[in-house]
Parts: C-alpha cells; structure tokens; sequence
C-alpha cells in the first residue's frame, strides 16, 4: 500500500526496460510485458485515489529522503485523478492498438512499445512529482519519446513533422527550465510546497515575475495554445495511429494540468489573481484560441488533421476557465481536463478503425461509411456529440461550468466564443455525417447501406471503442459526483 505512488511510475519504467531486451530475443513478448506493466501502473493509479479521497494527499519521498533536498511525489485529489485518467487510457489504448502496430509499424514493434512505455511514465511522473527540476525532467522524457514516435509515422511527412516538434520543444523546454532557475535563484529550492511558502512571502519581487512569465510560456508552447501550437497540427497527423491515440488526448491535457498546479500549488491564487492582474488578458487569449482552432479545423480536408485543430481550440477552453478566476471557472477547466481526454480518445479510436480498414480519412474517402462501419460510426457519433456538448454526454457538463464561470467573471466574450465554437464543431461534424450516411461509396454508387458489405475493424479495436464512447455519458451522468468528491474538495 505504501508503495503504490511509486508503482504507477516504476511499473511502466521497468516494463519499457523488459520490453526492449525482449525485443532482442523474441519480439512477441514485447507487447504482454508492456501490457502488465500499464495494469499495475493502472491499478496503483485506482488504489491512490482511493486511498487519497478516504484519507487526504499523499507525500511520498523518493528513496526515502526529505524534501526540500530530497525529490518528493505529492499526489492530492486533482493529480490522483489525472493519473488514473493517463494510466487508463494508456492501457485501453495498448489493447486496441495491437492490430494497428502490426499493420504500420510491424518490423518496429518491439522499438515502439518501449518508446510508448517510456511516453506514458514521463507523463504518469509530470503529474506525480512534487519538484520543479525533476517535472522538467520528465516533460523532457515525454517530449524526446514524442519525437520518436512522430518519425515513426509516415515515413515522408514524420521525420519532418518531428524535426519541427523538436525545435519548437526545445524552445518550450528552455523558456520553463530558465523560469525554474529564476525561482532557484530567489527560494533556494526546488520543492514545489517549499517554494510555494516562500514565495507567499515576496510576491512584489520581479524576479518571481520573470520566473511566473517564461514558466508560463514554455507550459504554453508544450500544451499548443493558439499562437503556439504550429507544431502540433502536424506532428499528430503523421504520428502512427497506435501513438496519435495516446498523444492527441493525454500530452496537452496532462500539460494544462502543469499550468494549473503552478497556477494554485506553487504561485498561489493571491499572487495569479491579485498581484499581476493578468487573468483579463489570458481570457482573451483563450478566446481568440477557441475561435481560431474551430475556424481552422473547419477548413481541413482530412479527418486527423481536422481534430487536431479541435485540440487547439479545446486547448482554450482549460486555459479560458483556469484563468478566471473564480471557482466555477476553475472547476470546468479542471473537469474538462477529464472530459476532453475521454472525448478526444474516443474520436481518435474512431479514427483509428478508419484508417485500419480504409488507410486514409481524407473526408472524400469517407462516403458510406456508416453503412461499411456502422459501430465505428455510431461510436464517432457519440464522440462528436459530446465534443459539441449535447447533453447527457459529459462535453455538455464542463462547459456548463465554464459559461457559468464566465458569466460570474464577466467575460461574456469567452461565454460568446464557447457557444460559437460549439455551432462550428456541429456544422463540421454534421458535414462528415452526411459525407458518411448520404453519399454513395465510390465503388458503390447508387447502392443502397442495406446493400454495402459490413467491413469493421478488429474486435479488439471495436470493444474499446465502444467502451471509451459509452464512458461518454457515464462520465457526463456521474460529473456531480466527480465535482464533489474531487474538484471541490481540491479547490478548498
């Protein structure tokens, strides 16, 4: 029991070892040692939010020394919550992605499910860690893995699309490793509670003022708020499909939950809301990010490119709600946080049969798809659904928050963009149903859905597709539940 903080890291860290040597001997046992290492790390997830919201957060210090001089994991309700949603979808993902690894990537699977392993314990360790250097650490663990895994993707576009995510990554690493120096320079430490104390007492310093503004750039660049976010479009696009799964719901997500715990755990609320006043200008940031990445998918030809600008503009909603500075505001953008890593998940899944079966999704591609991939379709449907925010589906709930929220702050810009954005994502994803359901295969014209040949994908691929669309509205039925017993509890 005590051990299970340091198990959610560690299972994935020595599976992606196991993985790679058995890669060297057979290559077959890669993919069930890595699939036993994320169950553990799931599991232990599971166990710590229990054990958080029955007994408070867990402080637990890395090969037993203290902190501030030792590195130290502070797992409260906000981050027990985010673990469980990384180390989950990192499971589900590595079951459904079986098939695809073959088909794309087959002479490269035992390379690919350690680089995945390693992906998924940068991120689990960016949400666990307690230390300013050692977050640096592992968002740089989960950066160099995302380049290796873009270049394994189309094999002309990826290697370029992960040159350009290389240069702009290490710009954002930079600007936040130069902002952890500031704070060095002026606390002395590294620990994110120690630094916290000390800095509630010189908030007027500039340089904490230089230490908050590149911090806050190089998380910027990292999650892709619009205008940082040129490198994502296409390093998602020409990722493998078994990665673009993972990465598109997990990176930019885990990384908004980085803003906020610097926003709230080390600067304070004080120091964001009062002393710099900047909440007004980021709101409008947010606001031109959600209508620049709904105008921007709207004009895509292709499918997976067109969702990637939806996680631009999905990127602005988080951001819009943590910088309003009021409880309800920070409250959608935290159970947004959840809600769009499930929405995004499952439309990626979707997208992950299409390409499985029909090996592009350029949307001309897609005519009778509903009558080819009725499961597929009706999973999309699902996920666009709440995407949009049609209620009971859980898209609807966490921007209910954030119109509220901004209603409460004033901002009815953001509420006006929200609401826009919205109508934007139903022209786009209605425009694909009717490419999909009304117009003729091209190999089929004229014929009728009764008539197309059911081609779905593997059972494997289906099962957690339908699974991950239905937690849509599980998750959008139980969001008070999720409010009160984690959100609130952690606002507090």
């Amino acid at each position: 029991m005590n051990n299970y903080p340091a198990l959610i890291v560690v299972a994935p860290l020595l599976a992606a070892l196991f993985a790679g040597l058995a890669a060297w001997i057979e290559e077959r046992l890669s993919y069930p040692i890595a699939l036993v290492g994320l169950a553990v790390s799931m599991f232990s997830a599971f166990k710590v939010l229990m054990q958080v919201i029955d007994s408070g957060a867990i402080q637990y210090r890395m090969a037993g020394w203290a902190p501030p001089m030792g590195i130290e994991y502070r797992i409260d309700l906000l981050n027990a919550m985010v673990l469980l949603l990384v180390s989950g979808i990192a499971f589900l993902n590595l079951i459904a992605s079986y098939k695809s690894v073959d088909q794309e990537i087959n002479d490269r699977a035992g390379s690919f499910y350690t680089i995945y392993l390693l992906f998924v314990t940068g991120l689990l360790g960016v949400t666990a860690t307690g230390d300013l250097f050692n977050l640096y650490v592992l968002i740089e663990i989960t950066s160099l893995t995302s380049y290796a895994m873009v270049a394994l993707g189309d094999r002309d576009r990826g290697p370029l699309a992960s040159l350009n995510y290389v240069f702009i990554g290490v710009i954002g690493a930079s600007f936040y490793l130069l902002g952890v120096g500031y704070l060095y320079m002026q606390t002395g430490s590294l620990n994110m509670a120690d630094v916290a104390n000390i800095l509630s007492g010189i908030h007027g310093s500039s340089t904490v003022l230089v230490a908050f503004i590149l911090c806050m750039i190089g998380i910027w660049i990292k999650m892709a708020l619009f205008p940082l976010h040129v490198w994502l479009p296409n390093a998602y696009s020409y990722s493998p499909v078994a990665f673009a799964r993972i990465v598109a719901p997990l990176m930019t997500k885990v990384m908004v939950y980085v803003m906020i715990r610097m926003m709230i755990t080390v600067f304070g609320r004080e120091y964001i809301f009062e002393t710099l006043n900047l909440a007004d200008a980021v709101v409008w940031l947010a606001t031109i990010a959600i209508i620049a990445g709904a105008a921007m998918a709207i004009s895509q030809k292709n499918l997976k490119k067109m969702l990637t600008y939806i996680i631009v503009c999905e990127i602005g909603y988080m951001v819009g709600g943590a910088w309003m500075g009021n409880q309800l505001g920070m409250t959608g953008a935290i159970l947004h946080i959840l809600n769009d890593a499930l929405m995004t998940f499952a439309l990626f899944l979707a997208v992950g049969n299409m390409v499985y079966k029909l090996k592009t999704v350029d949307l001309i591609d897609l005519k009778g798809l509903f009558g080819k991939m009725p499961w597929t379709m009706t999973g999309f449907v699902l996920a666009a659904f709440s995407i949009i925010g049609v209620p009971p589906t859980c898209g609807f709930f966490s921007k209910w928050y954030l119109i509220l929220g901004a209603f409460e702050a004033g901002a009815y810009h953001f509420a006006a963009a929200l609401v826009i954005s919205s109508l934007l994502c139903a022209v786009l994803f209605f425009k694909i149903f009717e490419i999909s359901f009304f117009e003729p295969m091209s190999k089929g014209h004229g014929e009728s859905h009764a008539s197309v040949a059911i081609e779905e994908a593997p059972v494997s691929m289906l099962v957690v597709s339908g699974l991950v669309s239905l937690s849509l509205i599980i998750a959008g039925l139980y969001s008070g539940t999720i409010v009160n017993t984690i959100i609130l509890p952690f606002l507090k």
